[in-house]
């Protein structure tokens, strides 16, 4: 079995050191149409996403976590758009990232979606330890998600998160895998810097 990783370097080439497995994760659409994460894994990557830090400790991460194979993957999987659906039904598990923006039933959570990215990120960071990969989506019908789980009109599915491990290169599309070893960039830290006084 050969992995992209066995012939390009998919690490961050960053300009100041980093976690390894922060300079390591990356965002694959290659994966292992065959593979299943142990179920205890699973566990423990949702659990990084309990402990992500949220506003007041309101903690409003919901998550949707499907499995390939469910009806529940299907109903996520369907819904997505483009690209995204022609790859992601190989990953082991769909992830519907919901802000639930209740406070109180009377207040809004002004930082539901910015907690949910928080908890997204612990999610991500604690699969890449765990040996797998996410990869982030924004192309797909929240509206049809919500509707399919029945979600609340406080409710908003903000990404999909495809989670699995990584296919063996000859199983790889050649649209996948020119796109899996497309070198990876990022802006300059002094771009991203309003003001670094």
């Amino acid at each position: 079995m050969t992995l992209i990783t066995d012939t390009v370097n998919r690490s961050a080439d960053t300009d100041a050191p980093l976690l390894t497995t922060l300079a390591e994760r990356w965002s694959p659409r290659g994966y292992d149409a065959t593979a299943v994460i142990d179920e205890a894994t699973l566990t423990t990557v949702l659990e990084a996403a309990r402990w992500a830090p949220s506003a007041a400790n309101i903690q409003p991460a919901r998550f949707i976590v499907t499995r390939r194979g469910t009806d529940s993957f299907a109903k996520i999987h369907d819904q997505l758009a483009g690209f995204n659906k022609m790859w992601a039904d190989s990953a082991s598990v769909l992830i519907a990232n919901v802000a639930d923006a209740t406070m109180k039933p009377e207040q809004d959570n002004p930082w539901a979606s910015y907690d949910l990215g928080q908890a997204v990120a612990h999610l991500s960071v604690q699969a890449q330890h765990e040996g797998l990969h996410t990869h982030q989506m924004g192309g797909f019908d929240a509206a049809a998600i919500a509707e399919a789980f029945g979600l609340s009109d406080k409710q908003t599915v903000v990404s999909v998160t495809a989670l699995g491990t990584l296919a063996d290169v000859s199983s790889m599309s050649a649209e996948i895998l020119e796109r899996e070893s497309t070198p990876r960039t990022r802006k300059p830290l002094d771009e991203l810097l309003l003001a670094n006084d």
